[in-house]
């Protein structure tokens, strides 16, 4: 067993946790994410590769519609097993049948046991997978023309990931191994990224991949919330603090005290919560709104804009020395288009993910879909791309591939671009070759900046250019940070 495998526990016995971490804890493969509460369990595998199962059967609340059943069609790939009690064995039995679960286990048991169910449970898990995926390439291989030349996805994978974060391309690949390294740190962590690309999955991945992965992950939109209300949801408050409070309000800061923050927007938070912020940040603080007692509170901060914050410091609307705390690590998250051969390896994660949701067997993706989609150029990036999945993967027809009529009208008119084709990526305009080399050069600097966030230096070195020779093309193309 070379790869990490992730266990997800659902208990809140002492015992078992105790039993089920000393079983695996000098064994580097394993990772152990412990989860209290049934009703977490789908947020917990929403966001992390999750790979076995292992459910208490005291926290079940109900034997029909239950977390085991849940997972089962959504998430199919994951092992699943039940742990029960002494005078539980034929509720177990029942539960784990309904479940399709690998085994159930009696607890108390020995280290020796669970340890040995757990390597098996997974072995299986893996060569069901391996089944599913020769059954449809054998299929695939089958339909005469479907789907072009061999299909691009095999038993070894054909992408990488880092929990849910799927890619092939050489960007995300050096943005994972960022994030990776930064996940070991204490730093506060700023992700840039355009709406839809992923920014919050990126801070949980992190989080999860951190030593703080088994305490509270909590997350707060900064977008449209006045002042006093982001206070008071961040740092809390007490009785009376202002109208409408009428009771005490612990705060995320320290309802997450050893976890970690997402800050999402944080481009549009207030001065005043800037000073706060940054308070928090240097000295650990925390005081509620119309207390006068300071507490203290150890959180991660992991902040994401879709705003570039080092303009809005130059134009002196975000605070200097709050942006370099910020940014412990700085990381950025390319939009789709910018990467488009990520495009037909998340389609088929996505087929995949929903289509057990659904109770649809779709058998794939013909290759003239995936060619208008990575001719598209999502301006709502990857929650576009899953959002027209699910839609098509709901549609499909049992047992079938989506096609061409599934897509919707916008993504179905795109041209798929022509290998090889000259300018194959850019639409020059103009009749004469001067036109045409003046507009190609217009949408290279175009994209350039757009990549960059509009840091003109950084875009200048990029294409070669000085500062000067930079500018002088963007005055006469008039081009404009939008």
């Amino acid at each position: 067993m070379n790869a990490l495998h992730t266990i997800l526990l659902v208990t809140n016995n002492a015992k078992i946790h105790d039993c089920v971490t000393a079983s695996i804890r000098d064994d580097p493969h394993y990772r152990l994410i412990v989860c209290e509460r049934e009703q977490d369990v789908a947020n917990h595998l929403n966001v992390v590769n999750v790979h076995l199962l292992i459910c208490d059967k005291a926290l079940i609340a109900d034997d029909v519609n239950n977390t085991l059943m849940n997972t089962r069609i959504s998430n199919p790939h994951v092992a699943r097993m039940v742990i029960g009690h002494v005078g539980e064995e034929e509720a177990c039995a029942s539960l784990a049948k309904r479940a399709a679960a690998y085994l159930f286990l009696i607890f108390p048991f020995p280290e020796t046991l669970i340890q040995m169910a757990i390597e098996r449970s997974l072995e299986m898990s893996e060569l069901s997978r391996r089944h599913r995926v020769l059954s449809r390439e054998l299929k695939i291989s089958m339909d005469d023309g479907i789907f072009g030349e061999a299909a691009p996805f095999s038993v070894k994978g054909g992408w990488s990931q880092f929990e849910k974060l799927v890619y092939v391309s050489a960007k995300m690949a050096e943005l994972c191994a960022e994030a990776k390294q930064a996940a070991t740190t204490n730093l506060p962590i700023l992700i840039h990224g355009e709406t839809g690309t992923g920014k919050e999955l990126l801070a949980r991945a992190i989080h999860f991949n951190s030593d703080r992965m088994n305490a509270p992950m909590l997350v707060q939109n900064c977008g449209g919330i006045n002042e006093e209300t982001l206070l008071s949801e961040i740092f809390g408050h007490v009785r009376g603090a202002f109208t409408g409070a009428i009771s005490d309000r612990l705060g995320l800061f320290r309802a997450a005290d050893g976890g970690t923050v997402f800050l999402d927007e944080i481009s549009e938070i207030s001065p005043g919560f800037q000073v706060s912020l940054l308070r928090f940040l240097q000295e650990g603080e925390v005081k509620p709104l119309g207390s006068d007692e300071m507490g203290h509170s150890d959180v991660r901060i992991i902040a994401a804009s879709n705003r570039p914050l080092d303009k809005m410091v130059e134009k002196g609307e975000f605070r200097r020395d709050l942006y370099y705390r910020l940014k412990g690590f700085e990381l950025e998250i390319q939009p789709l288009r910018a990467r488009p051969e990520d495009i037909p390896v998340l389609a088929q994660f996505f087929v995949e993910k929903y289509a057990g949701v659904v109770g649809n067997r779709v058998v794939g993706i013909t290759q003239e879909v995936l060619d208008r989609l990575s001719a598209y150029q999502f301006p709502g990036n990857v929650r576009e791309l899953e959002t027209e999945i699910r839609r098509m993967v709901a549609v499909t027809e049992q047992g079938g591939y989506i096609a061409v009529r599934h897509l919707t009208p916008a993504m179905a008119s795109v041209q798929p671009k022509v290998p090889g084709a000259p300018g194959a990526g850019f639409m020059p305009d103009g009749g004469t070759l001067k036109e045409m080399v003046e507009s190609l050069e217009k949408q290279i600097v175009s994209q350039a900046l757009q990549r960059n966030h509009w840091n003109q230096s950084k875009a200048a070195g990029e294409l070669g250019l000085s500062r000067v020779g930079l500018a002088n093309k963007i005055k006469r193309y008039e081009l404009n940070d939008l």
